[in-house]
């Protein structure tokens, strides 16, 4: 499903419009994208946690010419769902 699909489908549940449903989603997003840069996680009922995690510095191995790289650390975005989301899945 792309954006367009979802924003449809959703607008048709909640019975708006499908321009107002998309300002409601980005809206959402843009609020869950500023609580993660300042660092705080954010817990949605339902579905599951997101926030910031650091990945440590590490060394790889490209397989086509075996040299040796090293990655520099970085923050990542690490979702994780409910259980009860994992079992309507199953």
């Amino acid at each position: 499903m792309n954006n367009k699909e979802f924003i449809s489908a959703l607008s048709q549940k909640v019975g708006l419009t499908a321009g107002e449903t998309q300002n409601v989603v980005r809206t959402a997003m843009h609020g869950i994208v500023d609580m993660l840069c300042d660092d705080n996680s954010v817990m949605m009922s339902g579905l599951g946690s997101f926030d910031v995690k650091k990945r440590l510095e590490r060394v790889i191995v490209n397989p086509a010419s075996g040299q040796k790289m090293l990655v520099p650390p970085k923050l990542v975005v690490n979702f994780k769902p409910l259980a009860s989301l994992k079992e309507k899945i199953k």
